[in-house]
């Protein structure tokens, strides 16, 4: 009896710590940061199998290699015709090239392109857009998961970390894109360390989340395609910099 009692009183104890964890949690959030909704971090292989896995229907994977693990999309995508691309020769690689120069790759377009923890590992991920672009269908998916705050990995090449605005800027309405969704997930609590500078030591820094993904539909092919000769308004879907 006396160990049942102590049981129920260590559970409640741990969801009574749980409730306060999480409540001294929210701080750390962003009121106006996007969440997701089609795209979160454990269900958008979910969606992808969902969209693409159809006779006929032909996905890419940029960044295939089983690197920290495989995931079976290629046995779960076994009713489309799957590519698995990639930098590095290594299992589930199809396709041995640079996505910089993708559509040398090509010569025909694919329905659902989509790639996990890679464009920060990009030197140009502007002009990797404009690839996936070019061997897109008109009306097919591209979904990017990447990161927005996470740890220095697999240096010299980690070198950009992305917002979701930073995505829908590079997949932009300019490059024949619509966005569908963009977010950021999986909140993490931060703080300047010890070793910072003075006046920084110690105060916490909120707004921070591991990961952020792009979905959305290309809706136009756009030929001729420059950055140069693109507005503004274009790329940062008519918002402002904050007054």
């Amino acid at each position: 009896m006396m160990s049942q009692l102590k049981a129920l009183a260590l559970k409640a104890y741990r969801a009574a710590t749980t409730r306060i964890e999480r409540s001294l949690d929210h701080r750390y959030l962003a009121s106006d940061v996007p969440g997701p909704v089609l795209t979160g971090h454990t269900e958008w292989r979910e969606y992808i199998i969902a969209r693409a896995n159809h006779p006929g229907l032909r996905v890419l994977e940029i960044g295939a290699r089983e690197v920290t693990g495989a995931y079976g999309m290629r046995e779960r995508l076994n009713q489309a015709t799957y590519v698995g691309f990639d930098y590095h020769p290594g299992p589930n690689v199809d396709v041995v090239g640079d996505v910089h120069n993708l559509s040398r790759h090509f010569d025909q377009p694919f329905d659902v392109i989509y790639c996990a923890a890679v464009f920060e590992h990009l030197a140009m991920p502007w002009r990797a857009a404009e690839e996936i672009a070019k061997v897109l269908k008109v009306g097919g998916t591209v979904l990017v998961e990447t990161h927005f705050s996470y740890a220095s990995h697999e240096r010299p090449w980690h070198f950009f970390q992305f917002s979701d605005m930073g995505l829908k800027v590079l997949f932009c309405e300019a490059l024949g894109f619509e966005c569908l969704e963009a977010s950021m997930q999986n909140p993490i609590i931060g703080r300047f360390s010890s070793l910072a500078d003075p006046y920084l030591r110690g105060a916490p820094v909120a707004g921070l989340y591991c990961h952020s993904s792009f979905l959305g539909r290309k809706v136009r092919d756009v030929q001729g395609f420059s950055w140069d000769q693109v507005d503004i308004a274009e790329v940062v879907s008519h918002t402002h910099y904050p007054l």
